[in-house]
């Protein structure tokens, strides 16, 4: 059987399944021995657990770390939310890894309504919390936040249909699916957290948007954004803080820029983009690390403790799996983790795209309010 007929196979069996993206194509995980279902009390556990090795290219976990969950692993407590009760955290224990090319093709032809989006919190709200947060940076209290909005609607959706699509018009460098039986997860996140290998590891921070326009290429992307000052202050803002987050678990002196202050180019925007490199410290654990660098500071603001602290007491609504984590940690201890943004979760029946836009002292309010619908747009054009 084709790998193409192994995979609609796997999706039309009702399996659980996950795909991945690769430097090569993707990874499709199947064949789950173990689905362990993450809280506040068993994940410390979880991370700390010794696996046997066998050698195998299955021997990992692969899931995701949820917003709620990981703020709880360094004692940051969030007050009671609107809570749609999904879960806080998923991992699964693969036995089985089919390698794709780049050429993932699906169609099922499925119609779902575009148009019956509706957004958690409206301009005039935004307006409210962008001043409030703008008199928290002027008052030292943060330096830089993200408000977070929510866009969702009623739908039943096919997501493999709707992977197989965004691969082909806005395919990101993390991004994944996940289908199982009462939930699935569609992403195009284009954010790396963690890559570690043996004592090596790094994290790609992502700080800086601006929408793609047919005079705008690469070049002059580039050129906007070196001579942006509020986009400069928070890209040098979040490296910073992602260089002291790897430091607190690296070797001293090992922490560097290895490539600093690049575009890359997505289906609707360009990005600004750095990336640092880090050697650990010899007695570091899994557990050390996910706390070190998880939440993602890119996608929070700086600095980091205090900053959640503000959000969580602003949002009335619980993030689920935004800007939590997604990946796969190996039995050897080597691992690989994105940031949960550009998603659809759906969830009884309910469809939601959650995105974000950085506040800084000279933020403008209705620039960042768009720049949150440009981020929300390759998703919810998936919807039609």
């Amino acid at each position: 059987m084709s790998k193409k007929n192994q995979l609609a196979a796997i999706h039309h069996s009702g399996r659980p399944y996950i795909i991945y993206k690769t430097k090569r194509g993707f990874d499709l995980y199947t064949n789950f021995s173990k689905k362990i279902i993450l809280n506040n009390k068993n994940i410390s556990s979880f991370l700390k657990k010794k696996n046997k090795r066998r050698m195998k290219n299955t021997d990992l976990f692969i899931g995701f770390f949820g917003y709620e969950l990981l703020n709880n692993l360094i004692n940051v407590k969030i007050p009671r939310q609107k809570n749609s009760n999904f879960p806080k955290g998923i991992f699964y224990k693969p036995e089985k890894i089919i390698n794709f090319t780049n050429n993932l093709t699906y169609k099922n032809f499925s119609k779902v309504k575009k148009n019956n989006f509706k957004i958690n919190i409206n301009k005039e709200s935004y307006i409210k919390i962008f001043s409030k947060f703008k008199k928290k940076i002027k008052s030292g209290k943060t330096y830089q936040i993200k408000i977070c909005t929510k866009y969702k609607t009623k739908s039943k959706i096919d997501p493999l249909e709707f992977f197989s699509r965004l691969s082909k018009t806005n395919l990101a460098p993390e991004a994944f699916m996940i289908r199982d039986k009462n939930y699935s997860v569609v992403s195009c996140s284009p954010e790396n957290l963690i890559t570690k290998k043996g004592l090596d590891i790094s994290t790609k921070p992502i700080a800086g948007t601006v929408k793609k326009t047919k005079i705008l290429n690469r070049t002059k992307a580039l050129n906007y954004f070196k001579k942006n000052l509020k986009e400069n202050k928070e890209h040098n803002m979040i490296v910073d803080m992602e260089r002291n987050d790897l430091s607190r678990i690296c070797k001293v002196g090992s922490v560097k820029l290895s490539k600093q202050k690049i575009v890359e180019e997505y289906k609707d925007l360009f990005h600004y983009v750095s990336l640092i490199k880090g050697r650990l410290k010899k007695n570091v654990k899994n557990i050390d690390i996910i706390k070190a660098m998880m939440p993602g500071g890119s996608v929070i603001g700086c600095p980091k403790i205090s900053t959640l602290n503000l959000l969580n007491g602003q949002e009335k609504e619980n993030r689920n799996i935004y800007t939590g984590s997604f990946g796969y940690i190996k039995f050897n201890g080597d691992m690989r983790f994105n940031i949960i943004i550009r998603s659809i979760l759906n969830y009884k029946n309910i469809s939601e795209i959650s995105v974000a836009s950085g506040v800084v002292v000279d933020s403008n309010v209705n620039h960042e309010f768009n720049e949150n619908y440009i981020k929300a747009k390759a998703l919810i054009d998936l919807f039609k």
